[in-house]
């Protein structure tokens, strides 16, 4: 189930993201909505509110005298009934009025109506609305100052508010949302379905290409066709592309080099089974002396260390090219490397009266350390010693050198011989593997260098060939130019290490 859930689906997270801001929206588009449809619900009603308290802030202004009120029966600023009844005949909302003296006093109308809570600049005549309550009822409230007619000019004026419950506003704000809204029950399911939709059709070529890759021969790694493709998914063709090319180069490098590694491991398995062969054939004749045997037993065993060489070094170029193994480093110290294997080697280097000898800073004044594997890097001194003693004639010097940057920042190996030298046209294909120099009979694995470049590239490092002797030096006296192999290792101060 952990594996299972582990995998995400492109079409499913694309959905969701297209979704998921949809389903956020709609309830925003709601209360959007409803903010608009209030404010378009109000705008009549306020229009016909307003007028109503204008019509009673004239009736107010123009009241006649009180000898003539009192002969039609009714006090000083108390609406006319026609008037009365008019602001009463709303059957879908009360309606409730005010008229405030100049004091502040009730004069007519509604006494719980509220008066403005913060006032606003008083200007004659100039209608404002708010929002209120009268009997924890809501009410939309429109209001003015009025100056009344025949009274002297000032600051004081009287106040006239006509208020209204909500009803009607409610009901028209509730038909504009159910108008807008509902079709919004139909749009939103179709427009998912047609991003469903959309969706399928768009990674309808990824599933093409899936099903081209998947019908491939694991053999087959040539291109994927990146004609049929979109533009999107171009550059990941492009890099998979890279891959199976990076891929096939590798599986031609490995098959040639199986193939060279049987051929070589062919001769010096056909020369035991040879001497072999010849031995029991004495034996079995009667012919057989101990010199004979002993001569037949010298070459199988030289043979028999010939193939052992040839396993050895295939086991060193398979660790040497193994990125896990390579990848687990720690502090080198390239001096304490480069003189234990020049002790490894002396004995062999005395039975071919070969000099091989070490100049750098000993074991325990060395300075630098670099960072890499030390059995690789051990492998690397080997293989190059090995293959100076191996190229260099009897009489000839081999010598390893360490140099220690004084800057702190590089630290170079140097493995130098007397030989034949390589010319600069084959400089670059010693590191073939089972390449040898041409016009030389050394009896060799052709791997030991090839092993070198690939430990240089593992630890980032690197390697240059050149001659140990000047070539107009070499034509005056007659022996070899010699070859030096010169390694440089990223370094760093052993002070810095040790924090």
């Amino acid at each position: 189930m952990a594996a299972e859930s582990g995998h995400r689906s492109l079409f499913g997270e694309i959905l969701d993201w297209m979704l998921a801001p949809l389903l956020v929206i709609w309830p925003i588009s709601v209360a959007l909505t409803w903010l608009v449809a209030q404010g378009i619900a109000n705008k009549p009603y306020d229009r016909e509110l307003g007028e109503m308290a204008r019509t009673l802030g004239l009736q107010v202004a123009t009241e006649p005298a009180p000898a003539d009120l009192a002969r039609r029966g009714r006090s000083r600023y108390a609406l006319a009934p026609e008037a009365a009844a008019l602001l009463r005949a709303d059957e879908a909302d009360t309606v409730y009025y005010q008229v405030l003296g100049l004091r502040g006093e009730l004069l007519s109308g509604d006494r719980h109506l509220p008066v403005p809570e913060a006032e606003p600049p008083v200007v004659p005549w100039e209608l404002h609305f708010r929002d209120d309550e009268i009997n924890n009822e809501s009410v939309r409230v429109a209001f003015l100052w009025v100056a009344p007619e025949g009274m002297a000019g000032g600051e004081r004026r009287m106040l006239v508010q006509v208020a209204e419950t909500l009803g009607k506003r409610s009901r028209l704000t509730n038909e504009i949302i159910k108008g807008v809204i509902l079709p919004q029950f139909v749009i939103l399911p179709l427009a998912v379905l047609l991003v469903w939709l959309a969706l399928a059709r768009g990674i309808a070529p990824l599933n093409d290409l899936q099903r081209r890759i998947r019908s491939r021969d694991s053999s087959d790694l040539s291109p994927i066709d990146e004609q049929r493709i979109p533009d999107e998914v171009a550059p990941l063709v492009q890099a998979i592309n890279d891959l199976l090319e990076r891929l096939d180069q590798s599986i031609r490098a490995q098959k040639h080099f199986l193939a060279d590694a049987a051929h070589q491991l062919k001769t010096p398995l056909a020369g035991l089974r040879t001497q072999a062969e010849l031995a029991q054939r004495e034996i079995d004749e009667g012919r057989s002396s101990p010199a004979e045997l002993r001569r037949s037993l010298k070459h199988i065993a030289l043979s028999s260390q010939r193939a052992a060489h040839m396993v050895n070094q295939l086991l060193a170029m398979a660790r040497a090219e193994d990125q896990q193994h390579a990848a687990r480093r720690s502090e080198v110290n390239l001096a304490v490397l480069a003189i234990e294997t020049v002790r490894d080697f002396v004995p062999r280097a005395m039975e071919k009266r070969l000099d091989l000898g070490y100049e750098g800073p000993e074991a325990s004044q060395a300075s630098l350390r670099i960072s890499g594997h030390p059995l690789l890097i051990r492998e690397l001194i080997r293989n190059l010693v090995d293959n100076a003693l191996l190229y260099t004639p009897a009489g000839g010097t081999v010598t390893v050198r360490v140099v220690e940057d004084p800057f702190g920042q590089v630290c170079v190996l140097q493995v130098e011989d007397s030989g034949p030298g390589i010319a600069e046209a084959e400089r670059e294909q010693v590191f073939q593997p089972f390449y040898r120099a041409l016009g030389t009979n050394v009896d060799g694995s052709g791997l030991g260098l090839a092993i070198v470049r690939e430990i240089v590239q593992q630890h980032d490092a690197e390697i240059a060939v050149d001659d140990t002797r000047a070539r107009r030096q070499v034509e005056v006296d007659g022996a070899g130019p010699g070859a030096r192999f010169t390694v440089r290792f990223a370094a760093h101060p052993l002070a810095t290490s040790a924090h």
